[in-house]
C-alpha cells in the first residue's frame, strides 16, 4: 500500500514537471521596424467655449507607432509586433529567440536578454524562398 501512494506521488510530481517543459522552436530576429497601428487624439474643450455653447475645440492627433520584428526560421518568416504596447522591450536582433505558438499568441524568449517569455501578435507568415542548405565540410584526406 505505502509503495502505491510512493508511486502516486512521483507520477504526480514527474505529470507536473512534464506540464511546465514547453517545446520551442528556434528562430533569428533579423530587423525591427516602425509601424503605424493607429492614431491617438488628444481634445480639449475651452472654458468660454463651455460657458458660451460653441462647439471650439483644440485636437490634437498623433500617430502611433508599433514595434514590429521579423523572425527567420529554417521554413517561415513571421512578422510580430508585441501585444503589450504600453511597455514593449526593445528586443536585441541578430539573436536567436525560442518561440512557441499557443492559441492565436507566439510567446518568445530570447535567453541573451532576460529569458522571460513574451506575448506577440503574428501579422503575417511567409514560406522561406531560399531554404538552408546543409553545410559540407571542405576537409580532405
Amino acid at each position: 500500500m505505502k509503495a502505491i501512494k510512493i508511486a502516486a506521488i512521483c507520477l504526480l510530481f514527474a505529470g507536473f514537471t512534464a506540464a511546465k517543459e514547453h517545446d520551442y522552436q528556434k528562430g533569428t530576429l533579423l530587423r525591427m521596424d516602425s509601424s503605424s497601428c493607429g492614431s491617438q487624439e488628444k481634445g480639449s474643450k475651452t472654458v468660454a467655449g463651455e460657458i458660451l455653447g460653441t462647439d471650439a475645440q483644440n485636437r490634437k492627433t498623433k500617430e502611433l507607432l508599433c514595434q514590429e520584428y521579423i523572425l527567420q526560421t529554417d521554413h517561415v518568416i513571421y512578422r510580430i509586433r508585441p501585444i503589450d504596447d504600453k511597455h514593449p522591450v526593445l528586443l536585441p536582433i541578430g539573436e536567436t529567440a525560442q518561440f512557441r505558438i499557443n492559441k492565436d499568441k507566439l510567446i518568445l524568449r530570447v535567453p541573451e536578454l532576460n529569458d522571460k517569455e513574451r506575448q506577440y501578435t503574428v501579422v503575417s507568415m511567409t514560406p522561406r524562398e531560399d531554404k538552408p542548405t546543409p553545410t559540407q565540410s571542405a576537409s580532405k584526406n
